[in-house]
């Protein structure tokens, strides 16, 4: 259980804050990122968000005052000495914070995580994680409620829906919660258009990313008796598509909706390494197939990278190495 208590007052007893998040940022880690600036410049705080990413542009309805920072050393630097608190939201790893991990980490000022993920690093003072939690945004709500921190209106209930829907799976995840729902209702009862948010998300993609997905879907293979899906994104694919690095995510997703797959897996070619994403159903843990190569997540959603490593190196062996959880779920 998180004492938001506690949280409140991290919040109230300093004056600067300064928020990121991981690499390519989603919509749970942009929406809590925008909720908690929010909530501090109600309180009559400075914030800063500085993220090693640019902000994805289907989410930039999320930031209408442009308060979000690509990291910039020259720039940021001093900046992390500067502010009172640190915070890393949806994250709890620092090396997902790339670029401003060095001035995160080496900072003497107090650190504080926001977060819904198992198994957190240890690299901040004060850790605020339920992995219970359908999202992040959740946990931004629930120090809402549970506070009376803030009031709840619109400009706080859009980016905390926009992160619990995405993170939901539009509402179709395991933690898809009565409680949930009730979340929900609030949050549309404050005026969040779902039309909106989904449209802005989903549905405003570039011609390059929809170019991109044909070739990966074409790219699917089946292994394991057709019980495992995975597919393959190579750095000359995205060039020829025009699509940005970002615009992947949620592609391992298509691997799951073919019949009988159990384990969805995307290995993508990154300049220095590989990516893999893997996703699966029911009570597969592919958490722990992510841990067995350095990586983590959820029990039905994780991921890995792997500096320096190669698609021809390591192909192969993940899906190997995916096939023995097939039988975790048989056991249940």
């Amino acid at each position: 259980m998180i004492d938001f208590s506690y949280l409140a007052k991290v919040i109230r007893e300093n004056r600067t804050f300064l928020i990121s998040t991981h690499v390519n940022p989603d919509a749970d880690a942009i929406g809590s990122e925008v909720a908690f600036y929010r909530i501090l410049r109600k309180l009559g705080k400075t914030a800063y968000i500085i993220n090693h990413s640019a902000l994805p542009y289907n989410l930039a309805f999320l930031d209408s005052e442009n308060i979000i920072q690509k990291y910039d050393a020259e720039k940021h630097a001093a900046l992390f000495e500067s502010v009172d608190v640190l915070a890393a939201l949806d994250l709890n790893n620092p090396k997902r914070l790339v670029r401003v991990e060095d001035a995160f980490v080496n900072s003497s000022k107090v650190k504080i995580c926001i977060d819904h993920h198992q198994n957190p690093a240890s690299f901040v003072n004060h850790y605020f994680v339920d992995a219970e939690s359908s999202s992040t945004g959740q946990i931004i709500y629930d120090l809402i409620n549970e506070t009376g921190i803030v009031q709840l209106d619109y400009e706080l209930a859009l980016p905390i829906y926009a992160a619990i829907m995405t993170d939901t799976g539009s509402f179709r995840f395991d933690r898809t919660t009565p409680a949930i729902h009730m979340i929900v209702a609030r949050l549309l009862e404050v005026g969040v258009d779902p039309n909106y948010v989904y449209d802005q998300i989903y549905d405003q993609s570039h011609f390059g990313k929809i170019k991109l997905l044909g070739e990966s879907l074409s790219s699917i293979r089946l292994a394991a008796d057709n019980q495992i899906a995975y597919m393959v994104i190579t750095r000359e694919a995205l060039k020829r598509s025009g699509a940005q690095e970002a615009e992947v995510d949620g592609f391992v997703n298509y691997c799951l909706s073919i019949r009988g797959v159990k384990i969805g897996m995307l290995f993508f070619e990154l300049k220095d390494g590989i990516k893999v994403s893997f996703r699966s159903k029911g009570k597969i843990p592919v958490n722990l197939l992510a841990e067995e190569f350095g990586g983590g997540g959820h029990i039905n959603a994780s991921g890995i990278r792997l500096a320096g490593a190669t698609l021809n190196d390591h192909v192969a062996q993940i899906v190997e190495a995916a096939e023995k959880y097939l039988a975790v779920e048989q056991k249940q």
